[in-house]
């Protein structure tokens, strides 16, 4: 699910000490006799990544490790307890260029589908996507986007009208890959 060519040249490992730090949940929860997780369309006055699709979650804070972080920012944006979610474990960190930031998945369950309060400076749309439908490949397309310039091949997961891709989509598809 990487675009092809990916902006930026270098990886996580090669920014590690120079990139801002960020944790994100991957919250899994049951719901109508399946197994959903919850993302979010970004607003427009957020700093980076406007209207996009992404992950709760944001940077680290002094003092924070990159669990808390993950479960602080989703009670931040989706008002759930952050004592709520139980870490399962976590994903391999990813480096985005245009934000300078190196966000660590944390992947966690509710044992019940939350009751959400979104935070309306940073959240437009709570989208609750069901994790069948990403494992669906009729779900995954590809299309060639101009970003910054350049013609980049874009795969996304296609939900309700919404394209799910670059970070969000590369971390969702090393956990189906995982659950398979």
């Amino acid at each position: 699910m990487t675009p092809r060519p990916r902006p930026g040249h270098l990886k996580y490992d090669e920014v590690d000490v120079s990139c801002f730090r960020a944790g994100v949940l991957v919250l899994l929860y049951p719901w109508n006799d399946s197994l959903f997780l919850v993302l979010t369309r970004r607003t427009e006055q957020v700093r980076h990544h406007q209207a996009q699709i992404s992950l709760p979650g944001g940077r680290q804070e002094p003092g924070e490790d990159l669990i808390q972080t993950a479960l602080r920012e989703t009670s931040e944006e989706l008002g759930i307890q952050a004592d709520s979610p139980r870490p399962l474990g976590s994903l391999t960190p990813l480096y985005i260029p245009p934000s300078n930031t190196c966000i660590h998945p944390l992947v966690a369950t509710i044992p019940q589908r939350p009751e959400f309060v979104r935070s309306p400076e940073e959240v437009e749309e709570v989208i609750e996507v069901p994790l069948a439908h990403l494992h669906d490949p009729k779900n995954i397309f590809e299309e060639v986007w101009t970003i910054r310039g350049i013609p980049v091949r874009v795969p996304f997961y296609l939900f309700k009208g919404n394209k799910i891709w670059g970070a969000t989509a590369m971390v969702l598809a090393e956990l189906l890959e995982l659950l398979e």
